[in-house]
């Protein structure tokens, strides 16, 4: 089993700035694939971010590219995902979720455009952004 909690989320003016944490426990081949997700009402989850825990291979949504990083801190067993520069169409729930890397590795990282193949996930943290 893996648990995920994340936390940080709150309230920024446009091209601010915020550190969404997700602690993570459970074994680590269980969690190989780590990636934030997002989703507002009536819309369809979309993934962010991901990053395989073995090599810290990294994905992004082509939406952050630029302005996202996600990363882990092995020893907090942490992973983050800094937001920079963020836009009121970042506003959203953002969910951890984590997976064994079988059947999400794209070749060059863990994807993220199916988050129903995931199989753990946080409660989520809420971002918004003003104009």
């Amino acid at each position: 089993q893996v648990h995920l909690a994340e936390s940080g989320g709150g309230s920024v003016q446009d091209g601010g700035s915020l550190r969404l944490s997700c602690a993570v426990s459970g074994a680590p081949y269980m969690r190989a694939c780590i990636s934030w997700f997002r989703q507002s009402p009536g819309k369809e989850r979309e993934g962010v971010a991901s990053l395989y825990s073995l090599d810290q291979t990294t994905i992004y949504a082509d939406s952050v590219k630029g302005r996202f990083a996600i990363s882990q801190d092995n020893i907090e067993d942490t992973v983050y995902l800094q937001m920079n520069n963020l836009k009121p169409e970042d506003s959203s729930m953002y969910y951890c979720a984590a997976s064994p890397s079988a059947g999400l590795w794209g070749g060059a990282g863990c994807l993220i455009a199916y988050p129903g193949k995931y199989r753990f996930w946080g409660q989520g943290t809420q971002v918004a952004v003003s104009s």
